[in-house]
């Protein structure tokens, strides 16, 4: 078993702590591991995503392309988090978005088909399947509010508050289209915050 396979199965056991060793065993049959390089694709848009990833090492970004061919971020990949356009996952659909590794990437693949047949067989992991969606619900609902209900300055500082360990990992490009600001605006609010601290 490899280091990134043994942490994805910590994960499911913190996530659910009845989980049993045969169930975790049962799931381990079905995983396997994708080291990718910085730059490199895990997804890209118009692809049916076979499997879900979970990030055991690394960083990527979620993207799509808009009208004038600028690349827009919606969502940053951490360490133990999952790489999916989940309801293109969930519903056997192509995905809307690409995701790019920003660093060099562990990910623990989980297929579908595994997935599922994981959710029949184990009651337990059916349990973690929907805790899981709730998570990925809940991140969603935050980010669609954050937009009705927050300044870009606000955002920024929910960013900051949210992924500390974020701040020197991802560039002013990316995350400015994240916050919904251009470049220079964030350089503005950066700089205001910094101002306001001494």
């Amino acid at each position: 078993m490899t280091d990134s396979i043994q942490k994805y199965l910590n994960s499911v056991r913190s996530l659910c702590p009845k989980v049993t060793d045969v169930e975790l065993s049962y799931l381990e049959t079905g995983l396997s591991v994708s080291n990718l390089k910085a730059r490199q694709f895990y997804i890209e848009a118009n692809e049916l995503q076979q499997s879900v990833g979970f990030v055991s090492k690394g960083l990527l970004r979620s993207f799509y392309i808009d009208e004038e061919g600028k690349e827009i971020t919606v969502r940053f990949i951490a360490e133990n988090d999952f790489a999916t356009n989940y309801v293109a996952f969930i519903s056997l659909k192509p995905s809307k978005f690409y995701i790019q590794c920003i660093e060099p990437s562990e990910i623990v693949n989980i297929p579908y088909l595994h997935m599922q047949n994981s959710y029949s067989k184990f009651l337990t992991l059916e349990r973690y399947g929907r805790l899981v969606a709730e998570e990925v619900l809940k991140h969603h609902q935050k980010r669609i509010e954050s937009f009705l209900f927050e300044n870009a300055e606000e955002r920024y500082l929910d960013f900051m508050k949210t992924f500390p360990n974020l701040y020197n990992r991802v560039s002013i490009s990316s995350l400015s289209t994240y916050l919904g600001v251009e470049r220079q605006s964030l350089t503005r609010i950066r700089k205001k915050i910094f101002q306001n601290s001494i």
